[in-house]
């Protein structure tokens, strides 16, 4: 799914602002004064929306951010170093390995500055920390680069990512309060892993991940403050996931009317007064997630009925082959019916003429015999088809296969083309079906001539009957002028090669010293037939 325009990177932007706002406005800036705190989250989360057109740039600039923050020990590090993997993250999915990196490096390098209590040594866990926490999001955005990209949905990748995520926000958010809390750090660990790991069923039971990440974030605010914005980080997310999978706006106005009440006891807070500007911010941090959701919901959407659109279209183009295929087999069908009917028919006559010359006794007879079964196998024949022939049926089917030849070189003459026409003497000891079909071929092909290179081209119709096989070959040299070829459906040369496969012949067609040349050859037993 691509993302066009600006509202995502507005959406991007806003929730980066957001996401500061919430973790920080309780907390303040820190040693800096407090009015310094919706500054900071402009600073830190206003550079999320230039983070799909330059994502090193941001990685690199979060980092900075995040080594002067940490400096002035103002809380809004912890948003830059949470914002710094997602940027870092989109530097892996939207660049090349080197912009990784680059971006890797000195993420690598804040992470471990901002890890690093002063006046303590750095352990080989700090460094493992300062490594993995950037290193991570890089190879999970190389990662959805490839073929994880096109996620289905029986698929548990994104349902993974999801859940590792949700524990990624988790630590990040609250491991500075593990040692400082009246709660066992293993508690608060075990509180918010369990709500991040909440996050990995999200896509298929949103209204139950919806409702566990709320008892939690209730739960928190009662008993672990120290998790308690964190944890409305991850009921934030669950209400974004929930947005783009249900597609109701009833059910998400009243995930979002529950969701403002939960935001509202960490927003407002129970010893702070109500004002416009805590309401107002409340209402836009639950709005941003919906609003995301829903767009990537809709995107997801769309792309899902352009898929199926593609799949109808590659099934009706198939159907509409398999109907043109057994279409030219239709018309195939009434030939040889027609073949059939005329040399029985002669047959017939031939018989009821010997049978008033021939005296009696067996061979008069067999003679009458011979009349009856022809006369019974025409009847026949007339039933199969009226199966076969539509309104519309070509009578020219019962012509002398060398007249629709001839006649068909002499309408392509009258239309411009030059055709220099070559018919073998020894032609009619080919059977009528195969000299029937030579017919078709030789008529398909005069006319691809004349709609694809146009009058005054020059073409070469020759056929010719040997050694069991009947060759036919159409070939034009290069058309006179440069012109637009006329409308064609394109079945020609299919229904052409399907009658040929029909006789157990083969087809051959393609460009020539900048003509096109057609060549077919049709098998035959050896021999002599008449008609």
């Amino acid at each position: 799914m691509r993302w066009r325009g600006v509202a995502p990177d507005v959406l991007l932007a806003a929730s980066g602002v957001a996401l500061d706002l919430l973790m920080s406005g309780k907390a303040g800036a820190g040693a800096a004064p407090d009015w310094l705190v919706p500054v900071f989250a402009v600073l830190v989360g206003a550079p999320m929306g230039f983070v799909r057109r330059r994502p090193v740039h941001v990685s690199l600039y979060l980092a900075a951010f995040l080594l002067f923050t940490d400096q002035i020990e103002a809380f809004t590090s912890n948003t830059a170093q949470i914002l710094l993997c997602v940027a870092i993250g989109a530097t892996g999915y939207l660049r090349g390995w080197l912009a990784t990196l680059v971006a890797v490096v000195p993420g690598a390098l804040a992470t471990g500055l901002n890890i690093a209590d002063p006046g303590t040594g750095f352990t080989g866990a700090a460094w493992v920390y300062s490594v993995g926490i950037p290193l991570l999001p890089a190879l999970v955005g190389r990662y959805l680069r490839g073929p994880a990209g096109r996620l289905k949905e029986p698929e548990v990748t994104p349902d993974v990512l999801l859940a590792g995520a949700g524990v990624a926000v988790a630590v990040l958010g609250t491991w500075p309060m593990w040692h400082t809390s009246e709660q066992p750090a293993w508690v608060i660990v075990s509180f918010v892993v369990v709500a991040g790991l909440a996050l990995g069923v999200a896509r298929r039971l949103p209204a139950v991940v919806f409702l566990v990440e709320g008892t939690l974030l209730l739960l928190s605010n009662q008993a672990f403050s120290a998790a308690t914005s964190t944890v409305h980080v991850l009921l934030l997310i669950s209400v974004g996931v929930f947005a783009m999978r249900v597609a109701s706006w009833f059910w998400n106005l009243v995930v979002y009317v529950a969701a403002s009440f939960l935001a509202s006891l960490v927003v407002v807070g129970s010893e702070g007064t109500v004002t416009g500007l805590k309401v107002g911010l409340m209402l836009v941090v639950v709005a941003t997630p919906i609003a995301i959701g829903r767009y990537a919901g809709a995107r997801q959407s769309a792309a899902e009925a352009e898929r199926l659109r593609v799949r109808e279209s590659e099934r009706l183009a198939i159907a509409q082959l398999r109907a043109d295929q057994l279409a030219e087999r239709e018309r195939i069908a009434r030939e040889v019916h027609d073949i059939v009917a005329h040399h029985v028919g002669a047959m017939v006559l031939r018989a009821s003429a010997a049978r008033y010359a021939a005296p009696d006794g067996p061979v008069a007879d067999a003679l009458a015999d011979i009349k009856e079964t022809g006369h019974q196998v025409l009847e026949d024949l007339r039933g199969l088809l009226d199966v076969l022939r539509d309104p519309g049926g070509d009578a020219a089917l019962l012509a002398d296969p060398a007249d629709v030849v001839t006649e068909s070189a002499e309408r392509m003459i009258a239309a411009g083309l030059l055709v220099d026409l070559d018919v073998d003497p020894a032609l009619g000891e080919a059977p009528l079906v195969a000299r029937a079909s030579a017919a078709r071929i030789v008529q398909e092909g005069l006319t691809n001539v004349l709609k694809h290179a146009g009058p005054g081209t020059a073409v070469r119709v020759g056929l010719a009957a040997g050694d069991g096989e009947l060759l036919v070959e159409v070939s034009n040299g290069r058309p006179p002028t440069v012109r637009e070829p006329l409308p064609s459906s394109g079945q020609g040369l299919a229904g052409m090669r399907e009658r040929a496969k029909a006789l157990g012949g083969t087809l051959s067609a393609g460009p020539d010293g900048g003509g096109w040349r057609l060549s077919v050859t049709l098998p035959y037993p050896k021999t002599k037939v008449t008609t």
